[in-house]
């Protein structure tokens, strides 16, 4: 299950970088998963066109509550990380 977890998050930026739409879908994932107002079941439509079987579906619910479950303090940081993260990329 983590396995599957993993390859797809990986899949993500992958699917960033050869599109041309940029990282706004990865942005986008992130934030849905960050967000404690997006429940798991509107986090599983908005994955719809990456999460197809049930196992991945399994991993999808796995992942949204795990951010659930941490405090709005530990999300913002996460939030503020994940800024960091992506500015040092830059330079």
């Amino acid at each position: 299950m983590k396995l599957v977890t993993v390859l797809m998050l990986v899949a993500l930026p992958l699917y960033c970088y050869a599109g041309s739409s940029g990282c706004s879908l990865l942005d986008n994932v992130i934030e849905k998963s960050v967000d404690p107002t997006v429940s798991k079941d509107e986090y599983r439509v908005y994955l719809k066109d990456f999460v197809q079987t049930d196992v991945e579906k399994k991993a999808a619910d796995e992942l949204k509550q795990c951010f659930l479950q941490q405090s709005n303090e530990t999300l913002a940081n996460f939030k503020q990380m994940l800024v960091i993260s992506a500015s040092s990329d830059v330079l």
